[in-house]
C-alpha cells in the first residue's frame, strides 16, 4: 500500500483518496517573471514522478499546477523592461513550457492562471470578510485576521507569539496585527488591477492558490504539494483562508520537496551560484539532469555540483550500455518478477526513488549477464527496465543515440563515413588503413565496438 509522508501530521501514513480510484492533486507552480532555475526544476520533476507513479498504480489522477502571473515581482520586472505585465508573463510561460518538455515533464491536466480567476478570488475574499475572518482597511487593502483562526500554524508548527515578536508593519500597510496577511491589495498609481468591492486592486499571493485549487478540485482534495520553502507562510496561509472560508478541511495530505543546494550552499544570485535550467542544459543532456533530480529522495536536500552531474551521466551510460544491442522489439515485458515487485515497493514507500533506482541497477547487471547466455531473457528484462524507468521519466531514449552524445563538435555523418571506410579496409585486408582510421576516430573520442559482424560506436566522455 502506498504510504506518503504528510507535512501536516509529520508522519508517513497509508494513502487513501477521498474518492476510490481517483486522486486530486494541486501543486504550487512558478511565478513567471524570469527563467526557471534548477530549484524549480526539482519541484517540477518531483511531482511529475509522483503523478507518473500514481497513474502506474491505476489511479485516475487530476493534476493541477498553477501559474502565478500577477504579483509584485512581475509588476516590478515589467516596469523595468517597459512592457505590460502580461507580455512579460507570456514570454516566461512559453519558456517554462520549453524547459518542461526538455526535462520530459508531462503537462498538468489543468494549469490555471491567477489572472483568469479574479471573480473566484474576489468571492472568496468577500466570504472571509462576511464571516469575520478578514477586514477591509481604510487604504483599500483587505487583510486576514490571523488571531481569528485558532489552527493557524498547524502546518508549520511555528509559535504564534514568536511570530508576533518578529513581525513588523510596513509604512504603507494598515494591518491591525502585524501577523495578518493581505488578501487584496489596493493598486498603486500605474499598477495593473481589477475592480472589487474594496476598490481597484489585485489579489495577495496566498489567496490566488486557494481560489484556483478549490475551483479546479473542490473545497477538499487529496494532496497539496510544493517546495519546502512554501510551508510558511504560503501554505500556512492557504490553509487558514481556505478552511475559514469553507468550514471544511482544505487538503488531506501535504507533500513538500526539500531544496536544491549548490556546493552545499543555498542557491542564490548574491552568492553567484544561481543556475537556470537552460544554463545547466547547455552543459548536460536533459536526461542526465532529470536523473540527477530523481536520484535523491524528494524530502532530502539535493546538492548540485559538476561531480554529481558527472555521476548521473555515468549512471545513465551504464543503463544504456546494458540496453544497447538488445532486440527490444521482438520481446515481451517480463511480468510478475521480483525486480518489479521490489521497485514498486520502494516507490510505495513515500516515493523512495533512490531505492527504486537501486533495483534498476540490479536489472541492468542481470541484462549484461543474460546477453551472453540468454538473448531472449535479456530482451524481456530490458523491456522491463525501460518500463520501470518510464515511471521515473528516464531510459526512454535510443541507447545508441544516447551513447553517441559528445557535444556539438561530433559530426555523426562523418563518423559513420569513417566507419564504412574502416570496414571496407578490413574486408580488403588493408589492416594498416583500418588501424589508421580507428586511430583517427579515437582522436575524436569515438569508441568502436565490433559485435556479430556489426560496428557500433559511442562517444567517450572526459
Amino acid at each position: 500500500m502506498l504510504q506518503i509522508y504528510n507535512t501536516l501530521t509529520r508522519q508517513k501514513a497509508p494513502f487513501t483518496p477521498l474518492e476510490a480510484g481517483k486522486v486530486r492533486l494541486y501543486v504550487c507552480g512558478v511565478t513567471t517573471y524570469d527563467y526557471c532555475h534548477l530549484g524549480h526544476g526539482r519541484m517540477l520533476v518531483v511531482f511529475d514522478v509522483v503523478v507518473r507513479f500514481l497513474r502506474s498504480l491505476g489511479f485516475d489522477v487530476t493534476y493541477v499546477r498553477n501559474i502565478t502571473d500577477i504579483d509584485d515581482k512581475i509588476i516590478r520586472r515589467a516596469n523595468e523592461q517597459g512592457i505590460a505585465f502580461h507580455e512579460l508573463t507570456a514570454k516566461f510561460i512559453d519558456i517554462m513550457h520549453e524547459d518542461e518538455r526538455a526535462l520530459n515533464i508531462l503537462p498538468p491536466d489543468i494549469e490555471p492562471r491567477a489572472t483568469g480567476h479574479m471573480d473566484e478570488i474576489i468571492t472568496m475574499v468577500a466570504t472571509l470578510v462576511e464571516k469575520g475572518f478578514a477586514y477591509a482597511a481604510d487604504n483599500g487593502d483587505v487583510y486576514f485576521a490571523v488571531k481569528k483562526f485558532p489552527d493557524y500554524t498547524k502546518l508549520s508548527g511555528k509559535n504564534l507569539d514568536e511570530l508576533l515578536s518578529g513581525a513588523r508593519i510596513e509604512v504603507e500597510e494598515a494591518k491591525i496585527d502585524p501577523r495578518d496577511f493581505a488578501l487584496w491589495k489596493a493598486a498603486k498609481p500605474g499598477e495593473p488591477g481589477w475592480e472589487s468591492p474594496w476598490g481597484y486592486g489585485r489579489p495577495g499571493w496566498h489567496i490566488e492558490c486557494s481560489a484556483m485549487s478549490t475551483c479546479a478540485l473542490g473545497e477538499t482534495f487529496d494532496i497539496h504539494g510544493g517546495g519546502s520553502d512554501l510551508v510558511f507562510p504560503h501554505h500556512e496561509n492557504e490553509i487558514a483562508q481556505s478552511e475559514a472560508a469553507t468550514g471544511k478541511e482544505f487538503a488531506r495530505v501535504w507533500m513538500h520537496n526539500a531544496p536544491l543546494r549548490v556546493d552545499n550552499e543555498k542557491m542564490s544570485k548574491s552568492l553567484d551560484n544561481f543556475f537556470t535550467i537552460r544554463e545547466v542544459l547547455e552543459k548536460y543532456p536533459a536526461e542526465v539532469v532529470r536523473y540527477f533530480l530523481v536520484s535523491s529522495h524528494y524530502r532530502s536536500p539535493i546538492n548540485y555540483t559538476a561531480e554529481t552531474l558527472d555521476l548521473a551521466y555515468s549512471a545513465l551510460e551504464r543503463f544504456y550500455n546494458a540496453l544497447k544491442d538488445v532486440p527490444l522489439e521482438s520481446a515481451d515485458v517480463l511480468v510478475n518478477s521480483e525486480f518489479e515487485s521490489r521497485f514498486m515497493h520502494a516507490m510505495e514507500d513515500d516515493f523512495n526513488t533512490p531505492e527504486a533506482i537501486g533495483v534498476l541497477f540490479e536489472i541492468a547487471r542481470e541484462i549484461n549477464r543474460l546477453k551472453v547466455e540468454d538473448e531472449g531473457g535479456a530482451a524481456s528484462l530490458s523491456r522491463l527496465l525501460v518500463k520501470l524507468g518510464g515511471i521515473l521519466g528516464i531510459l526512454q531514449d535510443d541507447p545508441a543515440a544516447f551513447l553517441r552524445r559528445g557535444g556539438d563538435s561530433i559530426d555523426a555523418a562523418h563518423i559513420e563515413a569513417l566507419i564504412q571506410r574502416r570496414n571496407q579496409a578490413r574486408i580488403d585486408k588493408n589492416w594498416q588503413a583500418a588501424d589508421e582510421i580507428r586511430d583517427e576516430l579515437k582522436a575524436l573520442k569515438v569508441v568502436l565496438e565490433d559485435r556479430d559482424g556489426e560496428t557500433t560506436w559511442r562517444v567517450e566522455r572526459d
